[in-house]
């Protein structure tokens, strides 16, 4: 066995040459006969600013890989640019990322899943993701649209006659997620519970929500009754 060879039976785990492209042969039969390819999201993805997000990439039907012999390189297109960028890349021993944090699960890979890990999303992030996936000589490359939105801030307020203002409330606030309309609005709900509605009976209680496309914050006044229900404030709001 030459040095040639033996570099590539080390490449291998330690399987003779003909065996290691054996192997290949054979993932790259199953590999066409299923028909290559990459998926994503059918549609934009959307993430809110500062969450973290994955951005799903998956070889469909794909058999166990050898991620030895795998390629995968993430790039974007941000926002008003036609300047592809580099984000993260990686093939064989070598692994870089490009943008901070971002990453591939190698687990993962091994079962064709090349989704891309952003931690800690900002509005800059946003914009048009290539995924490229390569395994030798078959390769692959479909592109989403990430979007990032500003979240809605709530925050609860009780206004009572002995204070000049009024004071922020810090217990018993339940906020859910955002949830998405049809026309593209997004709505959140936000709940308060009171231990000893009786006491602040007649009190009035503000929902105070802030977001980027209100030019002021907007607040809902709502009175105490004293039944001891839950108050709640349902918010639509535009995100474009």
């Amino acid at each position: 066995m030459n040095l040639r060879e033996n570099e590539m039976a080390r490449r291998s785990g330690g399987l003779a040459p003909w065996r290691f492209w054996c192997l290949l042969l054979v993932l790259w039969g199953v590999l066409e006969a299923a028909g290559f390819r990459v998926e994503m999201a059918d549609r934009t993805q959307t993430v809110f600013l500062n969450d973290n997000t994955t951005i799903i990439c998956k070889i469909p039907g794909s058999p166990a890989l050898d991620i030895s012999t795998v390629g995968v390189v993430w790039s974007v297109k941000r926002k008003g640019s036609e300047e592809k960028v580099l984000l993260f890349e990686y093939y064989g021993d070598h692994k870089k990322a490009y943008r901070p944090g971002a990453n591939i699960s190698q687990e993962k890979l091994k079962n064709g899943d090349a989704s891309l890990y952003l931690p800690a999303v900002q509005l800059s992030d946003a914009g048009e993701y290539f995924c490229k996936v390569v395994v030798t000589p078959e390769k692959d490359e479909k592109s989403v649209q990430l979007e990032v939105v500003d979240s809605v801030n709530i925050t609860w307020e009780i206004c009572l006659q002995k204070a000049a203002q009024p004071l922020p409330i810090s217990e018993g606030i339940f906020t859910g997620p955002h949830v998405q309309n049809g026309d593209g609005t997004f709505n959140v709900t936000s709940y308060l519970t009171l231990k000893s509605p009786l006491e602040d009976a007649g009190a009035m209680y503000q929902c105070v929500v802030s977001h980027v496309s209100l030019c002021t914050t907007q607040r809902l006044n709502l009175t105490l009754s004293g039944t001891g229900k839950p108050l709640s404030g349902r918010v639509p709001y535009s995100m474009t």
